[in-house]
């Protein structure tokens, strides 16, 4: 049970990782950005930069489900990475199916690799939140 609290710790610190350096970039992208994004066809702007930030959390939370596949196919719960992807996404979007399931062993990171999934949404959600307000509000402050 320890192994599987620790492995599965250290897989949600990765996954983590992840998640803050895309947000770290895609936060020093849009600061760059400013000037071009309240400027000009500022609605345009705003879903074209809104698509692209979606998509590049998207891509964020993509690595994390292939962290955690890659892990179950180390610990050999799976025999091709192609089940073990199905199952990271299907665990860390908290929809868990239950047609594939973990080994007794191993079954604890079934549980994390679904907090993990809350907490890489929730990240996500909030940085788009944020990302909305402070555009919406600079377009607002500098009207054309």
């Amino acid at each position: 049970m320890i192994t599987q609290l620790l492995l599965g710790s250290a897989l949600i610190c990765m996954t983590l990782i992840v998640e803050v350096v895309f947000i770290g970039i895609a936060s020093a992208a849009l600061t760059r950005m400013g000037s071009w994004l309240t400027a000009g066809h500022q609605a345009i702007k705003f879903m074209i930069t809104l698509l692209a930030v979606v998509l590049w959390m998207l891509a964020a939370i993509s690595i994390g489900v292939w962290i955690w596949a890659g892990a179950f196919v180390v610990l050999d719960q799976f025999q091709h990475m192609e089940e073990a992807l199905y199952f990271a996404a299907v665990s860390i979007t908290t929809l868990g199916y239950g047609d594939l399931v973990l080994e007794a062993d191993w079954r604890i990171l079934s549980g994390l690799i679904a907090a993990n999934g809350l907490v890489l949404f929730s990240l996500a959600t909030a940085f788009f939140i944020e990302f909305m307000r402070q555009l919406r509000e600079a377009q607002q402050g500098n009207p054309t």
